[in-house]
């Protein structure tokens, strides 16, 4: 009865643990690396996977003493998290993996050997392996019908890569040529290889003359076996900053990684961001330079752009400085396409804001700007400078810069405290950096974001306006 009673037991507490592991593999994009050397909150192994690792080999078959507390405050934690665990066919899969082994182990360990303890990293690493098998051999299977798909529908391709932007030169540049082509993009921030290929298999129309793809990276070699898939006609790089440092460690190592969008067979031109260091090459177009007599306030930018040695006068209810050299991108690259310049300069006048990209909206008497998805320094002080000049009260919901230096932060902090009249500080990463650095605005330490719109309701008043500035997951 008791061997019994340990058995159920174990398995109940090897999926517990084996729920922890699946989480944060889903949140890393199923990088084990990344989960042990790169995780946000590395307390959290300890807390959720390591003390009740060690606490079973101590406790045995007296592991039920474990169990219920282990597994109510993994359920509290759990539930507080706005990014929660995702059943997949992936993480189906896993678990059914889990499950056999774990059953396998534990009853030739009874059978066998008068086990008193049983294997509980065995299973999971098991699990583990054979279950990232299996994901490799579909993946292929996935990636060859994606292939094949692809060839058959065979659009004109631009890839679209940079530390920041890329989403919204992607986004103006499917805006612009959707007046003269059938212009499909990824959707929303899809930008990896996965990503890519479900939605070439499952998305995209057999119609489509342009396919716009933006490529991400989290390491080297990432955006090359993109562009070895891909094959693109046409490639974009937008600007690089230190964004993922903590990946790639060097500025050299992000640049060369996003250079390897450069790699495909069938590139007829790329438009390269003017400062990045690359040799000149007749079918390389640096773009960037070329913007002049730039304007920006909260109804939009305009700016002289020199196309073909003419300069052309661009105006679009786009907010922010930064995006100009994005709508320029977009420009080129659409004459490049084969769209009248005047054409053009008329669609650009037309442009819509990418959502949660200082997306404006009036609400209750009050302007409330959305660039939750805006993460890199340049973009978010640009933001700043851009709500400097509104008369009335400015207050700032912000986590600060996500996966960046601590240097980077304290920049931030710094302009904040010029700007903003009140900051809420949500997230724990850069919460000591920003706290010390922020010294003459109101400052309110967030703890539980579910709690943020009654603070807001709270805290604001008619007339005040609100820049959601980044945004990050419970977990950070």
């Amino acid at each position: 009865m008791v061997e019994l009673l340990h058995f159920i037991e174990h398995i109940i507490f090897t999926f517990s643990l084996g729920f922890y592991l699946i989480l944060n593999l889903q949140w890393y994009n199923y990088r084990l690396k990344r989960v042990i050397l790169h995780h946000h909150n590395p307390y959290l192994h300890i807390l959720f996977f390591l003390f009740p690792l060690f606490a079973y080999y101590a406790l045995r078959e007296y592991v039920f003493i474990l169990l219920i507390p282990y597994i109510t405050l993994l359920y509290l934690w759990q539930k507080k998290l706005d990014k929660n665990l995702v059943l997949t066919a992936r993480v189906k899969r896993f678990f059914v993996t889990l499950l056999f082994f774990t059953l396998f182990l534990d009853m030739l360990c009874l059978a066998k050997f008068e086990c008193k303890v049983f294997s509980t990293i065995l299973p999971l690493a098991f699990a583990l392996i054979v279950s990232n098998f299996i994901e490799k051999f579909l993946f292929m299977m996935y990636k060859n019908e994606a292939k094949k798909r692809l060839d058959e529908i065979d659009p004109t391709i631009v890839a679209i890569t940079a530390s920041y932007g890329k989403t919204s030169i992607k986004n103006f540049l499917r805006q612009i040529l959707s007046k003269k082509y059938k212009t499909y993009s990824t959707p929303r921030s899809v930008n990896t290889i996965g990503g890519i290929l479900k939605d070439i298999n499952e998305t995209l129309p057999k119609d489509t003359q342009i396919y716009i793809v933006e490529a991400g990276a989290r390491e080297r070699g990432d955006i090359y076996e993109i562009a070895s898939f891909l094959n693109h006609h046409y490639a974009i790089i937008g600007k690089i900053g230190p964004q993922h440092i903590e990946y790639f460690k060097t500025i050299k190592n992000i640049i060369a990684t996003k250079l390897e969008l450069l790699a495909s067979k069938r590139l007829k031109k790329a438009f390269v961001y003017y400062e990045i260091p690359i040799k000149n090459k007749e079918n390389f177009i640096k773009f960037g330079q070329n913007i002049k007599n730039l304007k920006a306030d909260l109804s939009g930018i305009c700016f002289d752009l020199e196309v073909g040695g003419e300069n052309y006068r661009i105006q679009a209810p786009i907010l922010g400085v930064f995006n100009a050299v994005n709508v320029a991108a977009a420009v080129l690259a659409a004459k490049e396409l084969g769209m009248e310049i005047d054409d053009i300069v008329e669609a650009v006048k037309e442009l819509k804001p990418v959502e949660h990209r200082l997306q404006k909206i009036e609400a209750g008497g009050k302007i409330i700007i959305d660039d939750s998805f805006n993460g890199n320094l340049e973009g978010m002080i640009g933001s700043y400078e851009l709500v400097k000049s509104y008369e009335g009260r400015k207050v700032l919901v912000t986590p600060g810069i996500v996966e960046s230096t601590k240097e980077a932060n304290e920049k931030l902090a710094k302009k904040i405290d010029e700007v903003f009249d009140l900051v809420l500080i949500t997230g724990k990463m850069n919460r000591e950096v920003l706290n010390n650095n922020i010294k003459r605005a109101k400052k309110i330490v967030v703890d539980d974001k579910s709690k943020l719109q009654n603070i807001l309701a709270e805290q604001t008043k008619l007339g005040d306006l609100i820049l959601f500035s980044n945004d990050t997951p419970a977990y950070l």
